[in-house]
């Protein structure tokens, strides 16, 4: 279970790094998007095109900003014990699913299993955390165990 989990560490770390790259390079073009601009004879048009690129430039420092913060969380997570409760950081096999706790990442497969990546503070993850082997909890009208934690 312990290679499993580290193979999943490594998948949410490419993509919490394909994140910051996107956000990187769309806050670059937007930038120079907004450089190359120049001021036209139009200039209401000038002034709502201005405030969309700056728009565009805050929403992506927004993205840069959350995929850094997810990095440094994911790398607090790297060499985590195992814990007889759910925690961040947590390998959680339920009943009806595997669960990741660590960063959002969505849906992911390895070694054709799917397993869900889920921050801590996601509804789901907000049910999972502090439970232990044995415990139930009910989400989206699904009754789920825990089966193990790793």
């Amino acid at each position: 279970m312990e290679k499993f989990k580290s193979a999943l560490y490594q998948l949410c770390l490419g993509f919490i790094a394909q994140r910051i790259d996107t956000a990187e390079t769309a806050l670059q073009q937007a930038q120079e998007a907004s450089n190359d601009d120049t001021k036209s004879s139009a200039g209401d048009k000038f002034e709502t095109t201005r405030e969309m690129m700056q728009q565009d430039i805050a929403r992506n420092k927004n993205l840069l900003f959350d995929g850094q913060h997810n990095l440094q969380l994911l790398k607090s997570l790297e060499n985590m014990p195992v814990s007889d409760t759910v925690r961040n950081g947590s390998l959680v096999v339920t009943s009806k699913g595997i669960f990741y706790v660590a960063v959002s990442a969505g849906q992911l497969k390895l070694d054709d299993q799917l397993v869900f990546a889920i921050s801590a503070v996601s509804p789901i993850g907000q049910l999972l955390i502090g439970k232990k082997v044995g415990d139930t909890f009910s989400f989206n009208k699904n009754e789920y165990q825990i089966e193990k934690i790793g």
